[in-house]
């Protein structure tokens, strides 16, 4: 199976392998797709196994990158994901290989990754990175490690920035939810189903889009995708947080 990249030429017709036959998020599906066009120009990669399934790997240079980190000439994986049929197949490994080839390519100094202590969903497997070779190279609050690699021994890792170490949002009261068209579910699960959930509990919520480098390096934690806080605290970095939010209601 050959590995396809994405471009402006050809991102219309091909599926960027999301929420391929998920209607409700059509919307956000095409968001997620301008919001690629856009960000190409600014050398984002999205590389996927040529076929339909959900089997590809998103990277861009940290100089680019909207996560809240601090270093230079390094790639930052944005997101990365291998299911069901396709797993155990070495194609985690095959697309990896490929972002580091583009990283050697580009005279960069090595690779980094925001992910967990675990396995937690819509994250690279911290187990996967560990095993090819990456190692944790800086932590923030309640559980986010930054992994890395490295090509040139003599670089320095990068780090999380400390505005992004407090572990909450400033915004104490009922619940604040951050999201980004990174990702074409977020817009539905955010602005319909948990604008429904908390009219009906009848608890105040505010939404904050990242819509810009700059927002997202203004974020309280390292991650832009989805997040999800009550009363300060994060609950969820899932779509569906009904039954995490009821736990503490």
């Amino acid at each position: 199976m050959e590995i396809l990249k994405l471009t402006e030429k050809n991102i219309q017709d091909e599926h960027i392998c999301c929420a391929i036959s998920d209607k409700k998020c059509a919307d956000g599906y095409q968001k997620k797709k301008d919001w690629l066009k856009t960000e190409f120009k600014n050398g984002y990669n999205f590389q996927k196994v040529d076929v339909r399934g959900k089997v590809f790997i998103e990277y861009v240079p940290i100089e680019s990158s909207w996560l809240p980190l601090v270093g230079k000439n390094f790639m930052v994986i944005n997101c990365f994901w291998v299911s069901g049929q396709f797993k155990g197949h070495g194609n985690g490994k095959k697309l990896l290989q490929q972002c580091i080839k583009d990283s050697k390519e580009k005279g960069m100094d090595g690779i980094v990754a925001i992910s967990s202590d675990k396995k937690r969903p819509f994250m690279t497997d911290p187990k996967f990175l560990k095993y090819q070779g990456f190692e944790i190279v800086d932590e923030a609050p309640p559980f986010f490690k930054l992994w890395g690699i490295k090509t040139n021994p003599k670089a320095e890792f990068p780090k999380i920035m400390e505005s992004a170490k407090s572990g909450t949002c400033p915004d104490k009261k009922g619940i604040t939810a951050y999201y980004s068209n990174t990702c074409p579910f977020t817009d539905y699960y955010t602005n319909q189903v948990l604008r429904e959930y908390a009219e009906k509990k009848n608890i105040p919520l505010t939404i904050n889009h990242i819509s810009s480098k700059a927002d997202g390096q203004k974020m309280p934690i390292p991650w832009i995708i989805n997040s999800v806080f009550y009363k300060g605290e994060l609950v969820s970095l899932e779509m569906k947080v009904e039954r995490h939010l009821d736990k503490l209601i």
